[in-house]
């Protein structure tokens, strides 16, 4: 299978804006360099695409490998907001083209495509959501983003929502190839992704599942409880053997109710939980939104769950095997008859997804933790991303005042198309 097409065709690079491996950057905010909140008139300084020092107010005349601060550009963005990139744990695509389709002869490319769009709103690194397919599909599909995790360090791993959900909570995804996640399914999934699986969603009422738990766990992958039609004890029982993910709370789950709180509640009682959302003013109500902050504050993780028409005008798409249609940005599942059912995914991204956060309640600070460090957490990532403390890679997006992002940066190197 060729595998070098992709970077011929994949036009963005990355160019040192100021021509230097060695600089600081100022802003008029600083995020994720002294916990949650910003530093005002805050500065780091990048070195060989990692954080060599930060802090606030006047520059040190000496760094701490002894060079002089005085001999190196500065970036001013004091009228500008600096944050960590953005990391997205729940992506499926975007721009025409679906994580799905990497298997395929031209798959590295496609996936490159998909990747450019989410980068131009401030996503520096991902991870392939795969949706459900049959286990010999998935196989091939792991083995080939485990080729390409290994070669592009914008992708931090594999994903894989389904087989192993519940039929009655399926969603988008196909209710003919979902199964029960069986001993020899995990093992041949494991070893087709080679190191790099870094998340399964499952529904844990399913059979095998407490075992399926145990051994993701030990093989140090994340399980994620979602597209379940389980209780509030399964729930809870699953995160007390070691699931640590809700997969984009609300949806593909019972909801909260007086008698029956389900799956959230059970989120919400788990400490070391962490809760996906989809804040895209469709998937989820903004007082629910809210909701979660007010719940489980520091453990919830902005997520796209974009599928291959984000980034793309409305119309017709696909997920998986299923059609699509994208009516006013939302994707909808097409039933036989051509009617819409349900919601198929989202055209979000992390840019939007900050703003509508914080338009729905949320503190920029806890917005922005939201969409960088705490995914990165969730993945175990968070020693190396998330942040802009020493040590750390320098990944960040410049954002003017509505959020928007105006640059992303890139192990200290602007992307540019």
């Amino acid at each position: 299978m060729e595998r070098l097409s992709w970077q011929e065709q994949d036009r963005v690079t990355v160019a040192h804006k100021s021509g230097y491996s060695k600089f600081i950057v100022r802003a008029q905010s600083l995020y994720g360099v002294a916990g949650v909140a910003p530093l005002a008139d805050g500065w780091f300084a990048v070195a060989d695409g990692r954080v060599l020092a930060c802090g606030s107010g006047p520059l040190p005349a000496e760094l701490p490998d002894g060079g002089a601060t005085a001999d190196l550009p500065v970036l001013d963005y004091s009228d500008r907001i600096i944050a960590p990139g953005y990391i997205d744990i729940h992506c499926h695509g975007a721009g025409g083209y679906a994580f799905d389709q990497i298997s395929e002869a031209d798959g590295f490319a496609a996936v490159a495509a998909a990747k450019r769009v989410h980068q131009q709103h401030g996503t520096t690194r991902q991870i392939l959501s795969l949706v459900t397919a049959d286990v010999a599909s998935l196989e091939a599909r792991c083995m080939a983003a485990a080729e390409l995790c290994e070669i592009d360090p914008h992708f931090l791993g594999i994903h894989l929502e389904g087989p192993f959900l519940a039929v009655q909570k399926c969603g988008a995804h196909d209710p003919n190839l979902l199964i029960a996640p069986n001993p020899e399914h995990v093992e041949r999934l494991l070893k087709a992704a080679g190191g790099w699986l870094r998340q399964v969603t499952l529904a844990p009422e399913l059979p095998h599942s407490e075992q399926a738990i145990a051994v993701l766990k030990e093989a140090g992958v994340r399980v994620a409880v979602g597209h379940t039609d389980c209780d509030f004890a399964t729930a809870a029982g699953a995160f007390a053997a070691g699931a640590s993910i809700l997969t984009h709370a609300f949806n593909g789950m019972n909801g909260l109710q007086h008698r029956a709180p389900g799956p959230v509640a059970a989120a919400f009682d788990a400490q070391e939980v962490v809760l996906e959302v989809i804040a895209d003013g469709h998937h989820v109500h903004p007082r629910m939104i809210q909701l979660l902050h007010e719940q489980a504050a520091g453990r919830v993780a902005l997520i796209t769950d974009a599928m291959s028409a984000a980034g793309m005008p409305d119309g017709p798409a696909q997920i998986g095997e299923l059609a699509v249609a994208v009516v006013d940005g939302l994707p909808r599942l097409v039933r036989e008859d051509g009617t819409l059912g349900s919601i198929a995914g989202s055209t979000l991204t992390m840019e939007r997804a900050v703003q509508v956060a914080v338009a729905s309640g949320w503190p920029l600070a806890e917005a922005i933790a939201a969409a960088t460090v705490i995914p990165a957490h969730a993945i175990g990532a968070a020693a190396t991303h998330g942040s802009l403390q020493p040590g750390y890679v320098a990944d960040f997006v410049v954002l003017n005042d509505s959020l928007e992002v105006l640059e992303t940066w890139v192990s200290g190197a602007q992307l540019t198309s």
